[in-house]
């Protein structure tokens, strides 16, 4: 984890995408956002990219490649593994099973969208201040 690295966000409803764009900007969150329609767009890019992301944010149900999906393909790769990326479920879909399963695969949380603006913006407030002040693995240099 970078903290200036960028935040991926693996989102398939635009309209989301816009509202994480611009809750980001109101906090004052100064990594760049890379937006991602699905999580095999999103499993290529980060195969592929020499950078060390700060968080990946993603959604729940998307078309090719589910959120749960994309979890289990980085938690299967060494490669991503390695990277230790945190990885936060942001969706409307919330229900035990998936909560259940999500945490099977060693996800580091799962958030249900807030309905409103203000709500939002306190989830990704936490969820921001949460990892910008947690040790990882890549916190450390050797």
């Amino acid at each position: 984890m970078s903290l200036k690295g960028p935040i991926i966000s693996v989102e398939d409803d635009e309209d989301d995408q816009y509202l994480i764009k611009d809750v980001l900007r109101e906090l004052g969150v100064s990594n760049e956002v890379l937006f991602f329609s699905h999580g095999k767009e999103a499993l290529d890019y980060l195969l592929t990219t020499p950078e060390q992301p700060f968080l990946i944010l993603c959604d729940v149900n998307m078309p090719m490649m589910n959120g749960l999906e994309l979890h289990s393909q980085i938690f299967h790769s060494e490669f991503l593994r390695r990277k230790a990326i945190p990885f936060v479920f942001l969706t409307t879909a919330a229900n035990k099973k998936l909560v259940n399963e999500a945490y099977e695969q060693s996800v580091q949380g799962f958030y249900q969208k807030a309905s409103s603006f203000e709500g939002f913006k306190r989830q990704l407030q936490y969820i921001i201040e949460y990892w910008k002040g947690c040790m990882h693995p890549n916190s450390f240099s050797y």
